[in-house]
């Protein structure tokens, strides 16, 4: 079905599944657009920000508003590959090999706290994403369609984590953090309490037929000529930036053309402006930049490649 077919259905589905996980998590609602951007580009997105901020909160309720499966994996220091993939066992009756499936054998993931788990299991996730299937005994096995990732991590703690290898990050479509709610957002959080009863109880608001419907709508968004351009020239500034050691990818100029893509999808649109370029930037390229001199710690990094990244987005003249 083409873009221009079903501006009102597609629109008015997208508006159910935002406003079903906002029946969650309060006072969010750009990270949360952000999330279902992720999610029709069919991208892997990362939740960085400090504990106790809704990062699994959003995860866990964006996972739960679609009839998909699902699986949580919580990642700790003694985390093997077989324990996200899955391992052969001899079965007794018949002699032979049976390969049971692991928890990556889900249509949404969560991997919370994805950076307590050591390098060899972070790449055993990483042909995950970025192969859409894994490899055990040299047999290949397919993922489920779609199949998506929802990471988490804590950008200050230090204690028994290991920073995730700038080739792990490039395979995420965007980055976004989760910050304090605004005060009355925050009183309504007080009042509820625990939101585990409120999420065990959330009804989805698409099928997975309908999400592969509109992921596949994504590809059809008009992005005019002097758009893409002007994507293109942001995406060449953070590899010419006096302060970047390296900047985006030609993987990471793919993945904000379909982030772009995306958010017009979400705003109802059939076609992408400057101002979604602008929105997306952040979100999509600031996690691919190296820059030269690192901060203190993951959260100073991170603002100073949000800044770097804002300065080139300025820096550009807007399309005519």
């Amino acid at each position: 079905m083409s873009v221009a077919s079903m501006p009102a259905t597609r629109h008015d589905a997208i508006q159910r599944l935002i406003a079903n996980i906002e029946g969650v998590v309060f006072g969010k609602h750009e990270v949360v657009k952000l999330c279902v951007v992720g999610l029709l580009a069919r991208g892997h997105i990362l939740i960085e920000d400090v504990p106790g901020t809704g990062k699994t909160t959003i995860a866990q309720t964006l996972a739960r508003s679609i009839d998909c499966s699902f699986h949580r994996i919580q990642f700790t220091s003694d985390m093997l590959p077989a324990d996200i993939l899955g391992v052969s066992i001899l079965d007794q009756k018949t002699n032979e090999f049976e390969f049971r499936k692991g928890p990556i054998f889900a249509s949404v993931v969560l991997a919370d706290e994805i950076n307590r788990t050591p390098p060899k299991t972070q790449s055993a996730l990483m042909e995950a994403m970025s192969e859409y299937h894994i490899t055990s005994d040299g047999v290949e096995y397919a993922l489920p369609e779609p199949f998506i990732v929802l990471a988490t991590q804590n950008p200050i703690e230090y204690e028994g984590t290991y920073v995730l290898p700038e080739s792990q990050l490039d395979r995420f479509l965007l980055r976004t953090e989760m910050g304090y709610p605004p005060r009355e957002d925050e009183l309504r959080i007080m009042r509820r309490r625990d939101p585990h009863h409120v999420i065990e109880n959330i009804k989805p608001a698409l099928t997975a037929n309908e999400l592969l419907e509109l992921q596949g709508l994504v590809g059809g968004i008009h992005v005019d000529e002097s758009v893409s351009s002007y994507m293109l020239s942001i995406v060449e500034g953070t590899r010419t930036h006096p302060h970047v050691q390296l900047g985006a990818s030609p993987r990471g100029s793919l993945a904000f053309y379909e982030a772009c893509q995306a958010l017009a999808l979400v705003e109802g649109r059939d076609y992408v402006t400057p101002h979604d370029v602008k929105t997306m930037a952040i979100p999509v390229l600031s996690h691919r930049v190296i820059v030269k001199a690192r901060g203190a710690d993951l959260s100073t990094a991170a603002k100073e490649r949000d800044a770097i990244v804002n300065e080139i987005v300025k820096s550009v003249p807007l399309p005519v």
